[in-house]
């Protein structure tokens, strides 16, 4: 039967006398009723040593696992804030994203611990689950009475953006958001208690929260929380029995680069959910693991959605719900519908690709906290700004360019960075590849930086063969500088980091540069750079 739970809390509370699994961890297990029973518990404990004349804000230092688990569930149930803190984070940057949340206690363990070593953390009271000073304080908790009551706009996770393109952000996160998001990914999928959830993206990003735990808690599935490996993903779906999975980034392009086997598909896997995958990724991963894949667009916000329906072209996200469109960000108009010539290459660019918006507001965006400036960024003219670049087709079919940082001036023509990464991608022997621009003298030139499949090669001529057969890809597409590197930079939750890739400008980093000459085509190691 469908839940009726306005908030997570009542969702929670739901699950109090569930005896199916919740948590497969380690050779373990526990019941919804065994985890509900605990998580009070913790809530109780943490609740009586906050101050409840300040914000409620509980931080977390973890990685996924039970604990992190319970965090979140007593969370819910306590009817406290919970602040996801990126346990990626280091010094100053992981000093400030503490304090900007406000968290009156952080909760950690004994491999989080260290990196608080030298911190100055004011008045925040550091626990860690590893110790006997919290199993005395869960000990001694009495039973729960719940901060608050919440209602369904009330924020139930503080989650921090990716950073890709600056600081993180706090994001507000809304016990309807998680519900909404939720409850329809257990209604599209037809979860139930039966399912197994992996959940393997970090439990302190958005994308864990709205599309794997939060489908696990609307289905009462049970969740195998854990840190993604490429190499051992497979082992851990046929050993927990996983039929679900979320993904954000490029889990699915790691997987990939693993040599295949003939028995691949002989999993349980029956669904993978996430964004920003490409086409032959989604294709190949659903082929390979004998699964649906099932792509979106989605930010931390959660104030644009766009969704991928039957039909939908290659390359093409999906289309927007009511709202989102793509405006010119100078002159606050509707951009050109994208036009197309034969070979499916975008001739109108300049006039086609735009900001993506929300012309209706905020959506579910309760603004950043305690971020004035970034919330006045974001919600600009009545509208939601979300920093992606992309264009539309006539019959509504949006298509992502890039961020607003992606945007290239080569030879007075204006390149978006993401349709060269979808026309690379389309050699087989490349697993990930990131765009962006190197300034020169007169603008910016193109630089790829690729990673191969763990058992392919590539040599430049082969490269300059596949780049002359894309009848898509203007000359001026062409990358200029080609970094093969074994890796990419990325955060935590498996995003690019171009900034770096920028920052380190025309070297090979850790792998191999090649280039060509300005006018030419032909690439090789020792060609000049300039």
């Amino acid at each position: 039967m469908a839940s009726t739970a306005g908030t997570v809390q009542q969702l929670l509370r739901e699950r109090a006398e569930d005896d199916s699994t919740a948590i497969l961890h380690d050779g373990r297990s526990q019941t919804w009723r065994e985890h509900i029973s605990e998580s009070s518990q913790v809530a109780a404990a943490l609740i009586g040593i906050a101050d409840a004349q300040r914000p409620v804000h509980v931080g977390t230092l973890l990685g996924n696992s039970p604990d992190m688990l319970r965090m979140m569930a007593a969370a819910g149930l306590g009817g406290f804030t919970l602040c996801g803190i990126n346990t990626t984070r280091r010094g100053d940057g992981l000093v400030a994203d503490i304090r900007r949340s406000e968290c009156q206690v952080l909760v950690t363990d004994n491999e989080h611990h260290p990196l608080l070593e030298g911190l100055d953390l004011g008045d925040v009271r550091v626990l860690d689950t590893s110790t006997g000073e919290w199993a005395e304080l869960i000990a001694g908790a009495g039973p729960l009475t719940p901060h608050r009551e919440v209602e369904a706009m009330d924020t139930f996770m503080m989650i921090f953006t990716s950073g890709t393109s600056g600081d993180p952000k706090a994001v507000q996160v809304a016990h309807l958001m998680v519900l909404f998001s939720g409850l329809n990914l257990v209604d599209r999928f037809s979860m139930t208690s039966d399912d197994v959830c992996y959940l393997s993206m970090p439990l302190f990003h958005s994308n864990a929260v709205v599309a794997g735990w939060a489908v696990a808690v609307g289905s009462g599935a049970a969740m195998v929380p854990t840190k993604f490996s490429a190499s051992r993903f497979l082992d851990d779906v046929r050993t927990h029995g996983v039929t679900y999975m979320n993904y954000v980034g490029k889990p699915l392009a790691y997987v990939l680069a693993t040599p295949e086997q003939p028995d691949d598909a002989d999993n349980p896997l029956r669904t993978a959910f996430g964004n920003e995958a490409g086409d032959r990724n989604i294709d190949e991963f659903a082929r390979r693991f004998g699964c649906s894949v099932v792509d979106g667009f989605g930010s931390t916000e959660l104030a644009i959605i766009i969704l991928r329906e039957d039909g939908c072209p290659p390359g093409s996200i999906g289309k927007g719900m009511d709202g989102v469109a793509i405006y010119d960000s100078a002159s606050v108009t509707e951009c050109a519908v994208a036009q197309f010539d034969e070979h499916g290459a975008l001739t109108n660019a300049d006039q086609a690709v735009g900001e993506l918006v929300n012309t209706t507001g905020g959506g579910y965006f309760q603004g950043y906290y305690n971020d004035p400036k970034a919330n006045e960024d974001r919600m600009r003219h009545g509208m939601y700004w979300s920093g992606d670049l992309a264009y539309k087709d006539a019959d509504d079919w949006i298509y992502l360019a890039g961020r607003t940082a992606d945007w290239m001036r080569v030879d007075g023509e204006n390149l978006a960075a993401a349709p060269i990464e979808r026309i690379l991608t389309r050699l087989d022997a490349i697993n990930q590849v990131a765009v962006y621009a190197v300034p020169d003298d007169v603008g910016d030139q193109v630089m790829a930086a690729i990673v191969l499949n763990d058992d392919s090669t590539l040599e430049p001529d082969e490269l300059e063969e596949f780049l002359a057969a894309q009848p898509d890809l203007s000359p001026k597409a062409w990358p200029r500088f080609v970094r093969l590197a074994p890796s990419l930079p990325s955060t935590a939750t498996n995003k690019v980091l171009k900034r770096t890739l920028i920052a380190e400008g025309i070297t090979p980093g850790d792998g191999v540069l090649w280039s060509r000459q300005p006018r030419g085509t032909s690439y090789g190691p020792s060609l000049a750079l300039t």
